[in-house]
């Protein structure tokens, strides 16, 4: 009888690491979807006493590293793959080999040719490579020199893109287009266009074909980044002239960004990924004036919001955790965390959405408390997407 797949994944760990062609671990997918370990990132490190696999733990608001020696991973994979996890890659030097496992312990196993030649360097404490080194749109959309350093004044600019694409990465692996050949992507609001490319270089690296189009009002920036974009020879890359909200969303569409929307064009992008069925949604909200106009301070919290400053605060919270409430919903999994440092950005919130299920219509009463609680008599979101819960 054939061993499971799972037992035959966990010998093709233990045989990497014993010939050394183990490169790197992926866990992915909890069984439990509300569950708070969300992935496991394993590799080889150097440390005093010899070479040891470093797990991390990557928790909904913080990472947790483990190191264990070699004769001890098969056993603690197995053991995440038996409780936590359903999904498992390995990279190696001679294949790559993905288990889909179910918590009785069948499922398949898919191997593929290796995505890596040559194992990765052991250093423990190396610098950390930048997402984006030397990127030429980055020189040409006058964030870097042509040696890859910032301009004057654009430092928190390129830390900015750099670190979209980092977030970008772990949301891409954590969603159904880790494995995706062919991308569709709208960037609403795409301004001068320092994302939009980042994200077509950032599929491009991983060899995946991407359209990308970048929805920008004002016609000089749509001239100027589709000339830079032309100049580059970016394939699949546009920028259209329209405004959040009217602009026809694409036919098929895989991931909806919107970075700094203006108050309600925010909701306008996110009923539009939607409805479109995108599988990722990544927004950063700004000037979330609807709340604030409709506050109501509840009784309880009278006194405290009594101040201006933290009445509009208040409706920051509650404008994005309601987008988040909403988002669930209709079937996503969302995410809200800091985007980037206060020194680099105020507008540094960021909510991410992963398409995991089908709407949720018993979430929709909570959102109504909710709204109704704190005195709204209504959402944009919660218009445009009631019927899509």
């Amino acid at each position: 009888m054939l061993p499971s797949a799972r037992v035959r994944f966990l010998e093709k760990l233990r045989s990497a690491l014993e010939d050394a062609s183990f490169v790197k671990l992926t866990l992915s997918k909890p069984r439990e979807r509300e569950a708070e370990l969300r992935n496991v990132y394993a590799r080889i490190i150097e440390v005093k006493a010899g070479n040891v696999v470093s797990f991390t733990l990557r928790f909904s608001n913080r990472d947790v590293t483990r190191n264990h020696a070699f004769n001890e991973v098969p056993a603690q994979v197995g053991s995440f793959l038996a409780d936590v996890f359903e999904e498992a890659h390995l990279f190696t030097t001679s294949g790559d080999f993905r288990l889909r496992a179910s918590a009785a312990g069948e499922g398949a196993l898919k191997a593929s040719r290796p995505v890596f030649a040559a194992t990765l360097s052991t250093a423990h404490d190396r610098q950390k490579p930048r997402a984006l080194a030397n990127a030429e749109f980055l020189c040409k959309l006058g964030v870097t020199l042509p040696d890859g350093t910032a301009r004057a004044g654009m430092a928190d600019k390129l830390r900015q893109v750099e670190r979209f694409v980092e977030i970008l990465g772990h949301l891409v692996d954590d969603s159904p287009l880790r494995e995706a050949t062919t991308v569709s992507v709208c960037d609403m609001g795409a301004g001068k266009g320092y994302l939009t490319f980042a994200t077509h270089d950032f599929f491009r690296r991983r060899s995946a074909s991407a359209t990308v189009t970048g929805i920008e009002q004002r016609a000089e920036l749509v001239e100027h980044t589709n000339g830079i974009a032309q100049e580059l020879s970016c394939e699949g890359l546009r920028f259209e002239r329209g405004e959040i909200g009217t602009f026809p969303t694409p036919e098929r569409l895989d991931v909806l960004i919107a970075l700094h929307a203006c108050d309600t064009a925010t909701d306008d992008a996110l009923a539009a990924g939607v409805k479109a069925g995108a599988a990722l949604l990544v927004v950063s909200p700004c000037c979330q004036k609807e709340a604030r106009r409709q506050l109501v301070a509840p009784p309880v919290l009278a006194d405290l919001l009594r101040h201006g400053i933290l009445a509009e605060r208040q409706a920051e919270l509650l404008t994005d955790g309601l987008r988040a409430m909403v988002l669930e919903a209709c079937g996503y999994e969302a995410k809200v965390f800091e985007f980037i440092s206060h020194e680099h950005t105020g507008k540094n919130t960021m909510i991410a959405a992963i398409r995991r299920s089908e709407p949720k219509p018993e979430k929709w009463p909570a959102i109504h408390e909710t709204m109704a609680f704190f005195g709204l008599c209504e959402m944009r979101l919660v218009r445009l997407l009631m019927g899509d819960g």
